[in-house]
Formats: structure tokens, C-alpha cells, sequence
């Protein structure tokens, strides 16, 4: 979608401003964004070791994974889909309902009216289908001919499935769409939906996405990248290190998380309290290499200068980056270059929720996202867990091994969110606390 141009924001009406409502988090430190958000402020770690026998021998045996049952903070399925959903729906759709269903329920908004129906719009993503579907698929269809092939396969496979069921769920009958632009695929789709909203399309856009592609099949082709941490297998809880110095991959993770943006007006129409205001997106592309970033990080600062230009905001003012930060010796570098690079004078307090969570892939930014708003919302910042040696860099400042309170000094909290994919595609959110 096109990519506004320089709006001045004293100017915006509150039908151009863009809130967010509500938001959902399936994650593997839990499900339920405050209880995620908890469990982050205290450090813990969710990343465990791959122990099924179809795993063995792989160079990388560590994940993190949705932990299921009926517990506090735990998936379950059978709570949300009956028996023949579950049959007919692929896990990362699955995951994007539950966290979509959140985002509702916290924000208050399931469009009831033909009228509310067709101004709520839905943009969720997906960055791959589930491999291992795919490839059982394939061998069914050799052993026992089309017969073998089940008649729910085409539309599991389907990146858009995702958006198309939140949407059937919720009642959302405006704009539907998806993007997958590998791991920017989460914060890419929020963009979108920000934009959608300027432009007067919708009032109201459950926005983010959604990756379940933990499985052997993807396990094997990210470390054959040499893009997999394969020095923690006997420590997995060690295994994701973003900014550290004993860092050698990122650690395959699932979940997904889905936030409710509405424009301000919208919001105040139905007495909805704004969680943090979403300022602005910035995209750039590396032209590169296809999977690492120009060692100098110029790709990541232009995408973060793109959204500061986008959110009429200078760089002084921006004073946390939740950083895309997997844990790769060369990717996480070249993003701490790129901030210290831009953001010159504010020494912005830096936090990868990565170290926790693993990486999420597609599903990465939308979490990350809505980690984003509650730091802008509670003054606080997450730990980046594992973080023990961080390598020296001048200018910004890395919170380990405690969380960190993030002081607004008089002015409003001001936070970039970035995400970063594969392919050389960059996107940075602007988001800030909240002000009338």
C-alpha cells in the first residue's frame, strides 16, 4: 500500500488520529497480554528444548512453543474451536482467532450493526504456510492418489486464512487483507491498517499476525542459513541472546499477537479509553543481500527515519526502541548502529523481547507491538533476557538484567518499534503514550 508523505499531526482531526483499543497476545511465555507483560517485567524465559525423536540430530533443538492445557496463561483449544475446526484450520489461523478474539474482548468492539460491520477492517498475516503440511500432503498424494489429499489442504496453505476467519468470527465486513513480508509480516500489517484509517476506508481495523512454523522441516532449512542458535542445546533457556556477545541465532518460535487501532473519533464515540497512539510506519528496503542486513544498519535507519517523518516527531524525542534484535551476531550490530546513528541525542532505553519469547517470525512484530504500548502506557520497560556481555555501543542504553523505568521527563512517552524480514524489507512503528 502507498506510503504517506510528511502530515504535520498538530493538524490531524481526531478522525485521522489513530489509537490503539485493544489488543492479544498468544505467546509461548503464555497467552493474555497482561499476563505475557508480567512474565516479561520479571525476566522470565519461555524458550525449551525440542525433545520429540523427529528433532534428533538437527543442529538446533531449542524453541519456544504456545504452552497448552487449561491453566492460567495456557492454550486451550478446545475452548475456542470445535473438533471440526480444528480438523479444518491450520494452527497459525488458529492462533491469529484467540488472539484476535483478545484484542476484542479488551477493547469492547465486535461490530454488531451492518454499518459497524462494514467499517471494521482486518489485516493479518502470515509469512509461510506450515511446511510440515505441505510436505504430509505431498506424500499422501503419491501413496494414495488424489484421495489422499484432504479437502480442507488448499485453504489451510492460504496465507490470507488467517484474516479471512477473524473476520468470519468478528462480523468484519470492510477491507480484508494480508501481508507477508517474512519476520516484518506483524508490524507491516499494523502499518497497513494505520493507513487504511487515515484514508477513511474503515473506523476501526484489527490488525497484526500470526506463525506456528515450528517443525523439523524449517528447523533444518534456517540452520542449514546458519541463521539458528546451535550452542545452547543444553541450556535452551540460554539459547535466544539479542545485543549479547555470546549470541549465534535466533531461536524458531510460534504465536501471534492482534491489536485493535481505531481512529480517535471513533473511539471517542463509543466512550473506548486509548491504550498508546500509533504515530506513524516507515518501510525501507536493503537491496542487499537476501537474508542479512547491510552491515551498517542503513537500511533499519531509514525505515526508522521514514516513521519519525511520517509521525512529526525529531529523534530527540524518541526515547525507547523495542528493537527486532533475533540474536544473529551480524543483524542485531547493524540495528544498535542504525539507532545510535539516529537517534544521536536521546539515548534511548533498547529492549529485544526476543531473548523471552524466541522469534515468533511473522507473529514477531505484532507482539512486539503491543509489548510496545504497554511500555509506552505503564512507563516501563522489559529486560532483554540472556543479555550478560552486551557488546559496547556507544549511545544507547541496553536494559538488562532488570526492567527499567522509563521517565517521560514532562513530555510524553515516545517509542519505535522495529521489525525487520528477510528479503531486505525493514519497517519501524512510531507509537507514544496517549494525550488528548
Amino acid at each position: 500500500m502507498f506510503q504517506m508523505g510528511h502530515v504535520s499531526k498538530r493538524w490531524l482531526s481526531s478522525a485521522q488520529r489513530v489509537v490503539v483499543t485493544g489488543m492479544g497476545v498468544v505467546t509461548p511465555l503464555g497467552c493474555g497480554t497482561q499476563h505475557v507483560w508480567e512474565r516479561l517485567l520479571r525476566g522470565d524465559v519461555a524458550t525449551s528444548a525440542l525433545s520429540d525423536p523427529r528433532y534428533a540430530g538437527l543442529p538446533s533443538r531449542v524453541a519456544g512453543l504456545v504452552p497448552e492445557g487449561s491453566g492460567p496463561g495456557q492454550l486451550n483449544m478446545a475452548a475456542h474451536f470445535a473438533a471440526a475446526e480444528r480438523r479444518s484450520l491450520s494452527r497459525a489461523t488458529c492462533l491469529a482467532v484467540v488472539a484476535a478474539e483478545e484484542a476484542a474482548r479488551s477493547a469492547g468492539w465486535r461490530p454488531t450493526t451492518e454499518l459497524e460491520q462494514v467499517r471494521t477492517a482486518v489485516c493479518i498475516g502470515m509469512a509461510s504456510p506450515e511446511l510440515e503440511d505441505i510436505a504430509e500432503t505431498a506424500r499422501r498424494l503419491q501413496q494414495r492418489g488424489p484421495r489422499g489429499v484432504s479437502p480442507h489442504f488448499a485453504a489451510r496453505v492460504l496465507h490470507n486464512m488467517g484474516a479471512g476467519v477473524v473476520g468470519i468470527r468478528l462480523r468484519c465486513r470492510g477491507p480484508t487483507h494480508t501481508a507477508s513480508t517474512a519476520c516484518a509480516t506483524g508490524s507491516h500489517a499494523i502499518g497497513d491498517a494505520l493507513r487504511l484509517l487515515r484514508a477513511g476506508a474503515a473506523d476501526a481495523a484489527f490488525c497484526g499476525a500470526s506463525d506456528a512454523g515450528v517443525s523439523p522441516l524449517a528447523v533444518a532449512g534456517f540452520a542449514q542459513m546458519r541463521a539458528l542458535s546451535v550452542r545452547w542445546n543444553a541450556e535452551p533457556a540460554h539459547a535466544s541472546r539479542p545485543f549479547d556477545a555470546a549470541r549465534d541465532g535466533f531461536v524458531l518460535a510460534e504465536g501471534a499477537g492482534v491489536l485493535l487501532l481505531e481512529t480517535l473519533a471513533h473511539a471517542r464515540r463509543r466512550g473506548a479509553a486509548p491504550l498508546a497512539e500509533l504515530l506513524g510506519c516507515g518501510l525501507s528496503g536493503d537491496a542487499c543481500h537476501v537474508s542479512a542486513p547491510s552491515e551498517d544498519g542503513d537500511g533499519a535507519r531509514r525505515a526508522m527515519a521514514a516513521a519519525l517523518r511520517d509521525a512529526d516527531v525529531q529523534p530527540e524525542q524518541v526515547t525507547h526502541v523495542n528493537a527486532h534484535a533475533t540474536g544473529t551476531p551480524l543483524g542485531d550490530r547493524a540495528e544498535l548502529r542504525a539507532v545510535a546513528a539516529l537517534l544521536t541525542t536521546s539515548r534511548p532505553l533498547v529492549t529485544s523481547n526476543k531473548g523471552a519469547l524466541g522469534h515468533l517470525l511473522a507473529g514477531a512484530g505484532s507482539v512486539e507491538a503491543a509489548m510496545t504500548v504497554m511500555s509506552c502506557r505503564h512507563g516501563l520497560v522489559p529486560p532483554t533476557a540472556n543479555l550478560t556481555h552486551p557488546e559496547p555501543v556507544d549511545g544507547v542504553r541496553l536494559v538488562a538484567p532488570r526492567a527499567a523505568e522509563w521517565k517521560s521527563s514532562g513530555r510524553r512517552r515516545v517509542a519505535l518499534k522495529n521489525s525487520f524480514g528477510f528479503g531486505g524489507t525493514n519497517t519501524s512503528l512510531c507509537f507514544a503514550e496517549f494525550v488528548e
